[in-house]
């Protein structure tokens, strides 16, 4: 089967597309056979160094696929079963062997593509807005990057919640989408002084949750941006690491709290994973959160989609096509 892999970190060029022998599922394992797979920037972190891999390296941790074949002792899936995953590394490939505990059944009504565009970016919305912060009726969120893969389903699921959803987004077009999506405000950060804005929108008060997923660019207008006793939720680094916060500063700025959360911790067990994935399908079978899948490119192509989504200039998700 053909597989991207990456033999030193670097940009996008360090991707290669190889030859590789097909994996067979070892006891507690599943075969999928992919018909799309995510792309994440979580997977940029990982081919730039910035989170360290053991190399050469597969890439890609999302996908959605048909079980060719099971191991020893399975029983949550048979062949021919569509199965999505997120979390377990090499996607970037025609196939891949996952541990069936954290895998997850596709239900009837949602197709390959939108659960491999959805899942991992689903599921950190979950557990962002309903275990990390439970958001509520009327509450107003601050939500960075609001046109991408995540701030999509974000600014959604938080409207379904009834919460008014304060959005930043890099260009006109992004902010048209993202109103399309129901956010009440959207601010250009690249021209507009964010915290101000928000100060604005909540007659002096502040958010009581800030979703940043930027980083550097978007670190300081969020810190100004969050009401007395905030939550400063740092989840990405799409313009590089945001800067080491001391202690003080989140006294200074009203007794915030800050968090750099991963999924992993929200989903220690399969019944966590199951009920997250549930959730999500659940919004989405409903027509509450629609995902759309903003760009492909064949498998072969990674690197041009790395690109893409490091340009910032892709809209919702991003798949590679096997």
């Amino acid at each position: 089967m053909r597989a991207i892999r990456f033999e030193r970190t670097g940009g996008p060029e360090v991707l290669q597309l190889v030859d590789v022998e097909t994996p067979t599922p070892r006891p507690g394992q599943i075969l999928v056979r992919h018909q799309a797979v995510g792309v994440n920037f979580i997977d940029t972190y990982q081919r730039s160094g910035l989170y360290p891999m053991k190399l050469p390296s597969g890439l890609g941790s999302e996908a959605a696929g048909v079980v060719e074949a099971v191991g020893d002792g399975v029983t949550r899936f048979k062949a021919g079963d569509l199965a999505a995953y997120a979390g377990a590394p090499g996607a970037y490939a025609d196939a891949n062997v996952v541990v069936a505990d954290r895998a997850v059944k596709v239900p009837a009504g949602v197709d390959a593509r939108t659960a491999a565009a959805a899942l991992l970016k689903g599921m950190t919305v979950e557990f962002l807005i309903h275990r990390l912060h439970e958001v509520k009726a009327g509450e107003a969120i601050l939500v960075h990057a609001a046109a991408g893969g995540v701030g999509q389903i974000l600014v959604q699921w938080a409207k379904a919640l009834g919460a008014v959803v304060i959005a930043t987004v890099g260009s006109e077009e992004k902010a048209a989408r993202v109103r399309e999506l129901g956010g009440d405000h959207v601010i250009l950060y690249r021209h507009a002084d964010v915290a101000a804005e928000v100060r604005r929108i909540t007659d002096g008060k502040g958010v009581p949750v800030a979703y940043d997923s930027v980083g550097k660019d978007t670190f300081e207008g969020t810190l100004k941006s969050l009401a007395r006793r905030g939550l400063f939720v740092s989840f990405g680094n799409a313009s590089g690491s945001p800067p080491p916060i001391e202690a003080r500063q989140l006294m200074l700025n009203g007794s915030l709290f800050f968090t750099r959360p991963t999924m992993g911790d929200y989903q220690q067990t399969t019944a966590e994973l199951d009920a997250s994935a549930a959730a999500l399908f659940e919004m989405i079978g409903s027509g509450k959160v629609k995902i759309e899948i903003g760009q492909t490119f064949p498998l072969a192509e990674a690197r041009r989609a790395h690109e893409a989504l490091e340009s910032r200039s892709t809209i919702g998700a991003s798949l590679l096509i096997p």
